[in-house]
């Protein structure tokens, strides 16, 4: 009987052991998933990764047509235009960041006048230390690689940023006139007849103390009795000195006055001569013709000097002042070239050209300078200090921004927003910011590089649309794994009971 209920009791050892390690087993995968050395999802995490890295390769391998570069997809195939092949498009990388991924200094600037600008570190005129302005701040597009048979074939030219003087000559036009401190009126100061003229058209050069014309008046003949009466008789100092003095402010000549003392008679037609050497430019004299006094008889001008009214705008006056150099051509004289001097700044503007009028001398000893010629004037300026220099055809402007493009290493060019100056000579402009010297900027076929890096812009704002757009990722969610196993304790209840075993 003993040995019957041992034999009846043998498996019990088997089945305790065997629960034993069931029950190790469960609590070992439990134990697992808290301490995260057993997921379920781990390789298929791993796995997801990767493809999720090769999708963004993939995305930023964009296929184009050669022949049609504005043709872009994410996958090989044909140009819907042409029907050529679609070839992998290269990615140039990021601008504004060298190949360790570090922002690129352009230049530096002193801390207090943005316009101050060097091209190594150091001190500000105000003794400051210079601060650093990074690629990425000024950049005004997307940066592109050329290769050198490419840029060949675009004819691409480039010249070096240079500081020099600020050297502008203002091109404008003038119209030659009278020197109006050179002029002169001849008009009577008494009523008369001219006797005689000799001086008889208009433009007739004439020379100091030259005969004008004879003119009878009733009050030269009194004024010339009283003379004689006074230098005959001698009686008194001031009496022949009043007589004389009245007849020389009538205008009469000292020579008119010697001849009458020495006929000792009164002449009936006195001469008026010529007060200065110049042309006769106004006429109102004609023989036996009636003449009040103050009426104007001759208008002279003395033409050895002339004046040159030119015209400027009000954005150039602050360019110009008194004592300047200025040159003059004529088209009927080319290549021949006046030299002369600004004059004068009129302090008003004209009404209906919206100029200012500015008066400039030029000598005149052989009169080939004739009253109302129109001229090419040429007024030489130069503002203080120097600047930074660039060819002005390297600006591409846009009316809201200017841009230049700057060759860097390997072929790369950067699009720069730049903030121009005045207009100088020699075809260069002033750079306020966004260059420093000793950069080479782009002078042809910067509009073509401009059309690339816009395309390259606009593909770059396509992938990051894309990109920006949320996924559909599953995410390892542990409750739901622990869900899906089997559950320790419905697996317990599907086991024998240990307990009821032992009975």
């Amino acid at each position: 009987m003993n040995r019957n209920k041992t034999s009846e009791k043998m498996p019990f050892p088997f089945r305790a052991v065997f629960l034993t390690a069931i029950i190790t087993l469960v609590l070992t995968v439990g134990a697992g998933y808290f301490l995260g050395y057993h997921n379920p999802h781990g390789p298929t995490s791993q796995t997801g990764d990767t493809e999720n890295l090769f999708e963004e390769v993939t995305e930023t391998t964009l296929y184009t047509c050669g022949m049609h570069p504005w043709i872009i997809t994410e996958e090989p195939g044909t140009c819907p235009i042409c029907g050529m092949n679609l070839t992998p498009k290269r990615d140039e990388g990021t601008s504004g960041e060298d190949e360790k991924g570090e922002r690129e200094i352009a230049y530096w600037r002193a801390p207090m006048n943005p316009t101050e600008i060097y091209d190594k570190p150091g001190k500000s005129a105000m003794g400051m230390d210079l601060v650093p302005v990074y690629e990425d701040e000024i950049i005004g597009g997307v940066e592109i690689k050329i290769d050198p048979v490419t840029q060949q074939n675009m004819g691409i030219r480039t010249a070096t940023v240079e500081k020099g003087p600020l050297v502008h000559t203002i091109r404008t036009y003038g119209h030659i006139t009278y020197d109006e401190t050179r002029t002169a009126q001849v008009s009577l100061k008494f009523n008369g007849w001219i006797e005689k003229l000799h001086v008889d058209f208009t433009g007739q050069l004439i020379e100091k103390d030259q005969p004008l014309f004879e003119v009878y008046s009733p009050q030269l003949l009194a004024a010339q009795e009283e003379y004689l009466i006074a230098y005959r008789t001698r009686r008194s100092k001031d009496m022949l000195a009043s007589a004389r003095r009245r007849l020389r402010y009538f205008d009469i000549a000292e020579s008119e006055i010697r001849a009458v003392e020495k006929s000792g008679t009164v002449k009936k037609a006195l001469t008026i001569r010529s007060p200065f050497t110049g042309v006769v430019t106004h006429k109102n004299a004609v023989e036996g013709g009636f003449v009040k006094a103050g009426t104007t008889v001759y208008r002279i001008a003395d033409l050895s000097r002339v004046w040159v009214e030119a015209h400027i705008y009000e954005y150039e006056l602050s360019q110009v002042s008194p004592g300047q150099d200025a040159e003059m051509r004529l088209p009927y004289l080319p290549g021949k070239v006046y030299s002369g001097k600004v004059a004068y700044i009129y302090p008003y503007l004209q009404k209906k050209t919206r100029d200012v009028v500015i008066r400039l001398e030029f000598e005149n000893p052989n009169l080939e300078l004739k009253p109302d010629m129109y001229a090419d004037v040429y007024i030489k300026t130069a503002a203080e200090g120097e600047g930074i220099l660039i060819p002005s055809e390297a600006v591409i402007r846009s009316g809201e921004r200017n841009v230049v493009f700057v060759t860097r290493e390997n072929g790369k060019f950067t699009p720069r927003q730049v903030s121009l100056g005045m207009t100088l000579d020699r075809g260069n402009i002033l750079i306020l910011t966004g260059l420093a010297p000793g950069e080479t900027v782009v002078t042809s076929g910067q509009f073509l590089l401009d059309s690339e890096s816009k395309l390259k812009e606009a593909v770059q704002k396509m992938l990051e649309a894309k990109k920006g757009k949320p996924k559909e990722t599953k995410e390892d969610d542990f409750f739901g794994d622990m869900e899906k196993e089997d559950d320790f304790f419905e697996d317990m209840e599907k086991e024998d009971d240990f307990f009821k075993d032992m009975e």
